[in-house]
This record gives C-alpha cells, structure tokens and sequence, in this order.
C-alpha cells in the first residue's frame, strides 16, 4: 500500500517535490548517523582498511587479549595492557592482521583453493585430537575447540586461510638458499679468535688534576645545562590490598598455630636421620657368612675388607637418610644398626654384604615455640587471602564516594605508604632510592601517567595477590637548576670529563708509538703499566674484565694495530691486536647444516616480508588511529 502511494504520489509535480524532499532527510539522516562512515573510507568499527577487506574492532581487541595473556604466561607475571602497549605489541598484532588481510586478498584474486580433503585429513592427523589409542576423538577434537573459543565452522575457515598463506608464502619464497658468501661471513663472525696484548689505565694515569676555577665551572655548567636539569619528580600515596596486610596474627589461637606447625612439621622443620654407610660385598653367602664370624671372633671390618682388596675409598657408600637408600635390604639392616656395629649377612640386590654404619646423625626437629610467630603469621595470611576479594570491593565503593585513600587506609586498617617525591627511577632527592613499590613497574608507569585528583583504577598484583591504589598527591615538574643547586654535581663531571679527556690524550700518545713500530712491553714499561694477555677470545664473549665495548672494539681493530676503549671505572684499556684467526668453513658439518638452514630462513623471511610490503603498497592500506586506540585500550579520554 505504501509503495502504490508513493507512485501515484510521485505522478504530479508536486507529488514529486515532497518525496524529493523526504528522501533528502532521509538521506542527510544516514549520512549523520553511520552511512556516511561509507564515504569517509571507514565503517564505525573497523580499524583498517586493506584493499577493499576491513579489520575490525573486535578482531584487534580479541587479537591484542589474546597475546597479552600469552605474554603474561610466558613472563610468569602480569603484562598489563599499559605495558604490553610500551613494548609495541599492539603494533605487532595490528601488523600481523595487516599481513593476513594481504595474503587472504592475494590468494583469492590468485583463485587459490583448499579441498575438504586437506582440511580433513590435517584435523584427523593432528595429535591434539587423538584420545588414548592415538585415534582421533571427535569429543577431544570439540572439547579443545570450545576450551579456545572456536566453533568447528570458524576453526576449519582458519585453518584453510592458515595453509593459503602458507602456499603463497612457499610459492614466493620457493626453495631459497643461503648464498655461499653470506654463509662464510657468518661463520667468521661466530667463529674468529683474537690474541690482544692489553694494559689498564686506571683514572690515577691521568696525573694531578688541579682544582677548577669558578668560571671553568660556570662555563662547564653553561655549555651543559640539560644534563644538569632537575627530572620530573612525584608524590604518592599507595594503598596495597594483600594477604599480609590483611593477616591479623592476634586473632590466631595456639591451638590452629599448632596445627598449622603439625601439617608441616615433617616437611620443613624436621632434619632426618642420617647415617654413614660402609659396605663389604661377598661371591656367596657362605663367605659373608665366614667373615661375620672373623669379626665376631675380633678381626676388624677393615682387615675383613683389605683381604677382600677393597680400597679404603671404595668402602664407604657415603651419608644417608632413610629414603636415600634405593635397596630395602639394605635400608632397613643399616638403620637397625648401631653406630660402629657390623650386620649380619645381608642378601643385596647385587649380593651379599656386611655393613658398618660409622656415623650417625640422629633426627632433629625444630620445636613449636621456635616457629610459633611464622604458624601464627602463616595462620593469619591463609585466612586473609580468602577476604581479599570482598575487601577490595569494599575499598571500591569507597573510591566511589571520593574518600582518599588516606581515610580508606584507617577506615580498613591497612598500612598507607607515602612516596617521593621521586623521579621515574625511584631516585629521591637526596641521592638515595626508594625501596620496590608493590606492583613493581606497573605502579611506577601508573603513579608518572596519573594527574593530582584522579580516581585511577587498582593494579592487581601478580598470581592474583592482591591490589594496589594509588593517589598522585604532586607533581614537581622538570626544571633547570642553578648554577650554585648543583655546583658539587658540576664540579664531580667536570673533573670525570677532565680525567677521560686526559687519559684518552695520554691513550692516544701510546697508540702512536705502537703504530710506527715499537714494543708492546716496551711502551707499557716506560709508561709503568703491567701487560696483560686474552687469547682465544670470541666476538660474542661475556668476560667481567672485559666489557662488551672493548670486546667489540678489537674485533673492529686489524690485526696488529692499537686502538683504546674506555672502561666504567674512568680508566681505560690499551691493547694491540697479535692475531686474527678463522678456522676454515667446512660445509659438510652439521653445525655448517645448521647455520646454513638458518640463514635460508631469515633469508626467505625477509623476500617474503619485501613482497608483503609491495603487495600492501598495491592494494593500499589505512588506519583508523582512533578505533585502533579503542581496541587496545590506549584512548585516555
């Protein structure tokens, strides 16, 4: 009815006039209200656009969860979105995504397909889905599926995009080879040797440094007023929510500390008995059985086991506890014994023996009253760790009303701690560090993120331990210093500036007469300095007397000429380059098989990334900056 209307309508000018201008509303409407998302190259939630295939919000967001958590599991510590943003991963999965979108559009305009067949045979033959026989279970095979998220339909769709990717992969890369050259200048970094001949300048080599004038200061201080500027520094309030703080050791009776100690007494307070064992072994039963009666008769065990041509150090099987010993005979006739008694004959599993315990360490339990306060306290945190969550809810509503977490501290009885100010490294003011904030990094990034007077959420401790609060209470903003606030620090790098000056010049002198011919020893002689040698050294060598910058440093050295490198302390290290060896590439090794795999496989990772990147530059590629910060949780409004 509303269409035969709107054609009759549409039969006179006028008819046609007012559905023109309804239509323009009706139009301008989507426009304002999402159509016009079309028009400006983006749909309200998308976050890029690859050729003509979108990425969407919740494909990044389920993207970025998913590797944050496989973040948190290999870190063994909780990766908050904040950190995870700080290491790029965010960029790394909107990468990633990016790359499966090209090679999706790739291979559908290449008509690339994959059978049933395939898809088929790679479900049934993957061991994840095999039950106890090794055949393949459809209930283990659902059961994964749901434990990850996946419908069998999604799963068999990721998986036919997952070999598609990987065929064009191949089909670009195809059997790259490692290029002979790359594989010989590869083998020579890893595995040339250097000889050095070196000496140590310590800073004293730099001689008598006269006190500074107050314009050499001044003048110092002027040409570097950025190093001398006072970092942003911040002051906290931190409220932290753990079993700990929680735990009320007064409230634990003597009775459940008692019982506490019982449980664990056997495990973490008692020392058991241990006894040192000899041990004479015998053909047969009836010479074990001749010897017991020698020693019975007044002949010593040892005699007994010189004439059997046991040495004194094969005599002893060593010290013991009870479950030690693997042989039952042997345990229980070694712990019936007394100490320095023999035993009857015992039948072994490798034959019969006498045994001799010399030694005997009798069991040592540490009593109640020595570990009463640790029951008490483990007592009090075991309980406390239950109410963690319900506190925290608590404090919550609380924060929810406005109360600083001043008041919320002595409302709860928790412990406030004050902090700072301090800059980003903890550094106080006066030189010193202040001790590790709970939550560790996550505090700090949060406390130097936060403004006076914001209600910033908790940060929850790892494994689950408990919950941080934090006030930002002020904010002392970098500033430049005056000359005379830092005229001892000026005056500390000034002369550290003058002593590395003067021991490079000096340095320099020493690598000049090596140069035009003359002795190692004989320079270090005349210059008082004791000669060192380093042979055998690598270009990835880890030595403490060696630093990385001086190690690096020889290896871009030629043999036999000088060069020096400065060193932490404020000295620095002469040396002379005596030899340069490489052995020679052996292609038939497997550690040249090895190495050669390698380098094809970053090899082909770098062909197949130039073709990625042309592909994109094809197709072309936008971001929606806006949705992505969504997605990852990076919008601070």
């Amino acid at each position: 009815m509303m269409m035969t209307g709107i054609r009759k309508a549409g039969q006179s000018f006028f008819g046609k006039l007012v559905i023109f201008v309804l239509f323009g509303f009706l139009i301008f409407s989507f426009a304002i209200w999402g159509i016009g998302d079309i028009f400006q190259g983006y749909g309200r939630n998308s976050v890029a656009r690859v050729g003509k295939a979108e990425i969407g919000l919740e494909q990044v967001r389920t993207a970025f969860q998913n590797d944050v958590q496989q973040l948190t599991r290999q870190q063994r510590r909780q990766i908050t979105p904040e950190m995870a943003r700080a290491l790029g991963l965010d960029r790394q999965v909107l990468s990633r995504l990016i790359t499966e979108s090209v090679l999706d559009q790739t291979g559908r305009a290449m008509r690339l397909a994959v059978s049933d067949d395939t898809i088929r045979n790679l479900i049934f033959e993957d061991p994840a889905f095999r039950d106890a026989s090794g055949n393949f279970s459809g209930a283990r095979f659902n059961e994964l599926l749901r434990a990850n998220g996946f419908t069998e339909q999604a799963y068999v769709r990721e998986q036919r995009a997952t070999i598609l990717r990987q065929q064009i992969g191949e089909m670009v890369v195809g059997a790259v080879a490692s290029p002979v050259a790359l594989q010989e200048l590869g083998h020579r970094l890893r595995n040339e040797r250097r000889d050095v001949t070196l000496v140590r300048l310590a800073p004293s080599f730099a001689g008598e440094i006269p006190a500074p004038t107050e314009a050499q200061l001044k003048t110092f201080y002027d040409e570097r007023k950025s190093a001398f500027r006072a970092p942003e520094r911040r002051t906290a309030d931190l409220l932290a929510l753990t079993a700990e703080s929680l735990a009320d050791t007064g409230a634990v009776s003597e009775a459940d500390a008692r019982a506490r100690y019982e449980e664990v007494k056997a495990q973490r307070f008692t020392t058991a008995e241990t006894r040192t064992i000899q041990q004479i072994a015998f053909p047969t039963a009836e010479e074990a059985q001749a010897a017991r009666a020698r020693i019975e008769a007044g002949e010593t065990f040892d005699a007994v086991a010189a004439a059997r041509n046991v040495a004194a150090a094969d005599l002893t099987l060593g010290t013991f506890t009870r479950t030690q010993v693997f042989d039952p005979a042997v345990r229980e006739a070694a712990f019936a014994l007394q100490e320095g008694a023999v035993s009857a004959p015992v039948t072994s599993a490798f034959g019969p023996v006498l045994l001799r315990v010399t030694a005997l360490v009798p069991e040592a339990v540490r009593p109640f009253e020595a570990v009463a306060a640790e029951m008490r306290g483990e007592v009090a945190t075991r309980r406390a760790a239950s109410r963690i969550t319900e506190i925290h809810d608590r404090i919550e509503d609380q924060r929810a009303a406005a109360k600083p977490l001043a008041e919320i501290a002595k409302e709860f009885n928790l412990p406030l701690r004050s902090v700072g100010p301090v800059d980003a490294g903890l550094r106080r003011t006066d030189g010193g560090t202040e001790p590790a904030l709970p939550g560790g990094d996550a505090t700090i990034q949060g406390i130097f993120r936060s403004e006076p007077g914001v209600d910033n959420e908790a940060i929850r401790l790892p494994r689950d331990a408990g919950y941080v609060w934090y006030d930002v209470r002020k904010i002392d903003a970098s500033r430049e210093q005056g000359f005379d606030e830092v005229k001892a620090q000026v005056e500390t790098q000034w002369r550290t500036d003058e002593v590395a000056t003067r021991l490079s010049a000096k340095a320099r002198e020493l690598v000049e007469r090596l140069d035009k011919g003359e002795a190692f020893d004989a320079v270090a002689a005349s210059a008082g300095l004791t000669i060192e040698q380093a042979n055998g050294l690598g270009r990835q060598d880890q030595l403490p007397d060696l630093p990385s910058n001086v190690v690096s440093l020889i290896f871009g050295t030629p043999a036999g000429k000088s060069a020096s490198a400065s060193v932490a302390d404020g000295g620095r290290i002469l040396f002379k380059v005596d030899a340069a060896t490489v052995p020679s590439y052996a292609r038939t090794t497997q550690e040249a098989e090895n190495f050669s795999r390698t380098l094809a496989a970053s090899v082909s990772e770098d062909v197949l990334a130039q073709y990625v990147t042309q592909r994109q530059a094809e197709l072309g590629v936008a971001i929606n900056e806006t949705a992505f910060r969504n997605a990852t949780g990076g919008n601070q409004n």
